[in-house]
């Protein structure tokens, strides 16, 4: 709900907080800690959504529906990239088809804005966009996470999205995601992981997205090589720093 320091976007709006462990990605989320820290402040929206295991933040799987949040896009007069629920996944199975659609409703209603969703469920976001009658929206980019091999079916899950614009995020990408398509896919994000925890990024599996981008005309975004440390790793890649945006917007 506020400004980021988030690459690819100028904003983040949070209607929903809170999630659980879905797949290797999720080990090292970042919003897992910055949960635990906001409860820690007395943040009321994030009680009980982390628990400490292992020294760590990890997610109850506790959810919660911030409907006083719903609004706050109204009131941004400038246009903004916003990254929706970055401190949670808008299509996880506990957050109601209704709810949903009142956040698509305020989208609708602000169309100065660019809103970014990601999920790393875009079977359910499919299912739910297609058969409870929700347009598809202009300035509404749907996107999936892939953070390796393992997970690359979320590509063709995504490509059955009703949506303007398509995009994948490969971060963290923590392995090789080799024969992967992104035909009607608009644009991919491409990060190591960063942290205390952080797995390394091979650059040969920069490499191979870079060749996908290629082949399908698709944008190429490198947000950050990662590490312990990321802006010591900064983000050049190829001798020059990629911030390709979908070319038909």
């Amino acid at each position: 709900m506020a400004e980021t320091s988030i690459e690819w976007t100028d904003a983040t709006w949070n209607p929903v907080a809170g999630c659980k462990i879905y797949s290797a990605g999720c080990t090292n989320c970042y919003a897992m800690r910055m949960a635990a820290r906001l409860e820690a402040m007395g943040v009321e929206k994030y009680a009980g959504l982390t628990r400490k295991s292992g020294g760590r933040a990890k997610w109850t799987g506790k959810i919660t529906l911030d409907y006083k949040s719903l609004d706050i896009p109204t009131k941004w007069a400038k246009p903004r990239r916003v990254f929706v629920n970055s401190m949670s996944d808008l299509f996880h199975d506990d957050i109601p088809v209704d709810f949903i659609k009142d956040v698509w409703n305020v989208m609708a209603q602000t169309k100065r804005h660019t809103y970014q969703i990601l999920t790393k469920r875009p079977d359910r976001m499919a299912d739910v966009l297609s058969n409870n009658d929700i347009a598809v929206l202009p300035n509404v980019w749907l996107g999936t996470s892939v953070e390796d091999a393992r997970v690359i079916h979320r590509l063709d899950e995504l490509r059955k999205v009703p949506a303007a614009i398509r995009f994948v995020s490969y971060e963290p990408l923590i392995g090789s995601v080799a024969g992967a398509s992104l035909k009607d896919i608009h644009w991919a994000i491409v990060g190591g992981e960063s942290g205390p925890n952080a797995r390394p990024l091979d650059p040969k599996w920069v490499d191979e997205i870079f060749d996908q981008c290629t082949d399908a005309d698709a944008a190429f975004f490198f947000k950050q090589w990662g590490g312990k440390n990321k802006k010591a790793t900064g983000r050049v890649y190829r001798q020059q720093t990629w911030n390709q945006m979908p070319l038909h917007i």
